[in-house]
């Protein structure tokens, strides 16, 4: 077993939404919106618990690749190098259809629906990579 502040080569990660399992897999290091802010969590990181804001989730994958996930709600927990991400809604980018997001935004901003808005928001930043 390593000693604390030994860095290991990687994580292993579960991305759950309350209907279904999103993503799992090895990763270098995962960041995520909490409600304390932004965080980084690398192979090696201290416990924590934490309460997720709807945002991306953006997960650096063992292999080189890069997993983007929308978030909305939910909590993230770390302890012996496994992450877990329990999301009340969750979408990998490549599931978000760009178009349906972009009218989901123009409808929500119409209805003056901020919460369905943030949503649309964070759909769109997903699928296309913005932050």
């Amino acid at each position: 077993m390593p000693t604390r502040g030994a860095v290991l080569a990687d994580l292993h990660v579960e991305l759950v939404a309350a209907d279904r399992s999103v993503w799992s897999g090895e990763a270098t290091m995962v960041i995520a919106r909490t409600t304390s802010g932004d965080i980084g969590i690398m192979p090696g990181h201290e416990p924590l618990l934490g309460v997720l804001q709807s945002g991306p989730v953006t997960i650096r994958v063992s292999d080189g690749g890069t997993v983007v996930a929308a978030v909305h709600g939910g909590f993230i927990s770390f302890s012996d190098d496994k992450l877990s991400i329990l999301a009340e809604i969750a979408e990998l980018a490549d599931e978000i259809d760009v178009a349906r997001a972009e009218r989901a935004l123009e409808r929500s901003k119409s209805e003056a629906d901020a919460g369905a808005e943030r949503r649309a928001e964070v759909r769109l930043a997903a699928a296309t990579g913005a932050r």
